[in-house]
């Protein structure tokens, strides 16, 4: 028993889950930063500090699994964490983008899409745990979280980035609502399978 302990405890403690640790620890920096910048008239370069901590967030998330899988480190803890470490890091930037005026007018719908994607996904992910049915993450899905976090990096720079480049926000929201398109279709995926397994197990 103190041998299973011990494993679990060093899985626990491994890189590619101290790398999802790191990952969630990034948010109240990120949001930390673009809270002081706009509510509390800080300088513009706490937008790229913003950007920079997003951006090494997002590095993370390819590493993470990347030795999980080399080293042979991936565990059930990782597995369950790291999705929601992406989820809390999104949501939480769009908030933020939101409450400054980054995101605004039309393209609310664009971000409000986005997050009932995420909550439609998670809830399907759980339902489908419990019947042991796990659902691949598409080719599609992976651009399209590619295409999110580039556009969320894009509105993190933000003004700061318009003064260097004047269409780094508009770039960021054209962006956004690309991803918001390519959400909905990979979410009625999700959904399609969710609902043939829901069928499937009604008629057992």
């Amino acid at each position: 028993m103190n041998m299973v302990t011990t494993r679990a405890a060093r899985r626990t403690w491994s890189l590619p889950n101290f790398l999802t640790y790191a990952r969630i620890a990034a948010i109240p920096v990120v949001v930390g930063c673009i809270y002081a910048q706009t509510n509390m008239d800080g300088p513009l370069w706490l937008r790229w500090v913003a950007l920079a901590v997003f951006i090494a967030a997002g590095v993370t998330d390819f590493f993470d699994g990347y030795y999980a899988r080399i080293w042979d480190q991936q565990s059930a803890f990782g597995r369950m964490l790291d999705p929601i470490a992406d989820k809390l890091l999104v949501a939480s930037c769009l908030l933020m983008l939101t409450a400054d005026s980054s995101i605004q007018g039309h393209t609310l719908w664009a971000a409000i899409v986005i997050l009932c994607r995420e909550i439609l996904v998670s809830g399907l992910r759980e339902y489908l745990a419990a019947l042991r049915v796990s659902v691949p993450v598409s080719r599609l899905a992976k651009w399209k979280t590619t295409v999110q976090l580039v556009a969320i990096g894009f509105l993190l720079a933000g003004e700061a980035g318009d003064q260097i480049f004047p269409y780094v926000t508009v770039i960021g929201l054209a962006l956004l609502w690309i991803s918001a398109i390519v959400t909905i279709y990979t979410g009625w995926d999700y959904l399609r399978a969710g609902i043939h397994h829901l069928i499937e197990e009604d008629e057992k």
